[in-house]
């Protein structure tokens, strides 16, 4: 992916170095030595004029070249989640010339078993049963924020039987701000452990009709999360140069599998959960049916919240994510 502006600004000397050897601007490794010598990093790059690198030793035409690059650079600016609408525009970038889900790579993820007399698993199916009594049969295109409150009880279900499970606990944000270095913008849900620079998971809650599109925003959620993370490991002197991150797509219970370059999708026929009225009567065919529903969503979410909160160094982290991998073809 090209870097924007934003990026390239963090760059030190080496980094902003090693970006320019992969541009066609007809510079060697003089040029380069000139650019080591000045210090000059991706701010000052982005900042610098033509006659500013004739002053360093560069000769007019190099130096009108990356002085016009640096221009070039700098109108590179970061999107909002919200403005991603196209899902072939960004699978490209995991070499995916495609826009349609079934061509990103499978996993199989971690689920763990979810009791029928769990308490909080009874607690949450009187939950949904409280709203479908209020609000009637959802509809697939029901209005968003409806929609909201059976997805968030689900989420807050899954994270109460996660800590039960772990020694971690979970918390839940709405509405989460995530800055990353290309991308930027609220997510509808953000899953947070212990340590609140490890997020857990992102949610993007879309309607079917534009489920792609919830997809796209997804994934460039997910990439963002790995800036603010690895930002922040870099703040804490972690050494950590490997991680992933979950992410949810809540239309139809997607799950996304994410680590910087790769992209992998849980499954290519939804888990659907619907919210018929007659399953208010708890001898119906459709509670029987709901309960079942949730369950498995339930048991998929919390199975990857025990998987994230698994205590393991880099190299182990890698052969559990290509193992997930590795079960899914």
């Amino acid at each position: 992916m090209t870097p924007i502006f934003d990026e390239i600004r963090e760059y030190d000397t080496k980094e902003l170095i090693e970006y320019l050897q992969t541009e066609e601007l007809m510079l060697n490794e003089k040029h380069f030595e000139i650019i080591r010598k000045a210090e000059i990093t991706g701010e000052d790059f982005l900042i610098i004029t033509e006659e500013e690198l004739r002053n360093v030793g560069f000769s007019v035409g190099p130096a009108e070249r990356l002085a016009d690059f640096a221009k070039e650079c700098i109108v590179r600016k970061r999107q909002k989640f919200s403005s991603i609408k196209s899902l072939r525009d960004v699978l490209i970038d995991y070499d995916i010339d495609s826009d349609k889900i079934s061509k990103i790579p499978s996993f199989k993820p971690q689920t763990h078993e979810i009791q029928d007399n769990d308490e909080y698993f009874q607690d949450c199916i009187n939950n949904i049963l409280i709203r479908i009594k209020n609000y009637g049969t959802l509809c697939p295109f029901a209005n968003e924020k409806i929609r909201r409150e059976y997805v968030s009880t689900i989420l807050h279900t899954a994270l109460r039987i996660a800590e039960a499970n772990t020694n971690s606990t979970f918390k839940m944000a709405v509405e989460f701000e995530v800055d990353g270095k290309r991308y930027y913008g609220p997510t509808d849900y953000a899953i947070i452990g212990s340590k609140s620079e490890n997020l857990i998971c992102i949610t993007e809650d879309k309607i079917d009709k534009s489920f792609q599109e919830g997809f796209a925003q997804n994934i460039r959620q997910l990439e963002s999360s790995h800036d603010v993370n690895k930002k922040k490991r870099k703040r804490n002197d972690e050494n950590e140069d490997f991680d992933y991150l979950y992410g949810i797509v809540t239309s139809e219970w997607y799950f996304l599998l994410h680590n910087p370059g790769q992209i992998s999708l849980s499954n290519l026929t939804p888990f659907i959960i619907e919210y018929p009225q007659k399953a208010w009567n708890k001898e119906s065919n459709e509670y029987g049916i709901l309960c079942k529903n949730v369950k498995k969503v339930l048991s998929i979410i919390v199975g990857l919240l025990v998987d994230k909160v698994t205590d393991t160094e880099p190299e182990a982290k890698r052969m559990r994510v290509e193992q997930f991998r590795s079960n899914g073809d």
